[in-house]
């Protein structure tokens, strides 16, 4: 079986981050100097962050925002008090490592209808949710 992929018209954005050591002990920063993290493993106490809440924090924010392309392509104004709490669960199968991620996503004031549809159609066009379409178990939850 042959996977096609689109291939991109125009780059819009390039990140760039340079990575020493590994989730245990490593540090990140960005090419701009506006990530500068520690990482370290969960659980062990000690302070650094790692790549699930990296990946949670960037699928949440990006995930917002293409929430915001399909409200305004349906015309629906989307509450100022939305949020999106992202879960993403490093597992073990057979095989080895992956992950398995929810989005609880809070619309208050729109109807469940609407919120669904904008949900459905924002999976459609977030980068992140098209990369993980089909390779990790997602849940998309109104809350």
């Amino acid at each position: 079986m042959e996977t096609t992929i689109s291939q991109p018209t125009k780059v819009l954005y390039t990140a760039q981050t340079h990575t020493t050591g590994n989730r245990e002990n490593g540090t990140s920063r960005s090419s701009d100097g506006n990530l500068d993290i520690h990482l370290a493993v969960p659980g062990t106490g000690r302070a650094g962050t790692n790549p699930e809440q990296l990946f949670a924090a960037g699928w949440s924010a990006c995930f917002d925002g293409a929430m915001g392309i399909a409200a305004g392509k349906s015309r629906v104004a989307l509450p100022a008090d939305r949020s999106i709490d992202a879960e993403v669960d490093l597992a073990m199968n057979g095989s080895g490592f992956l992950l398995q991620a929810r989005l609880n996503i809070h619309l208050p004031g729109l109807d469940r209808e609407t919120a669904l549809t904008l949900v459905e159609a924002a999976s459609g066009i977030c980068p992140y949710s098209k990369a993980i379409h089909g390779n990790v178990k997602v849940e998309y939850n109104l809350i």
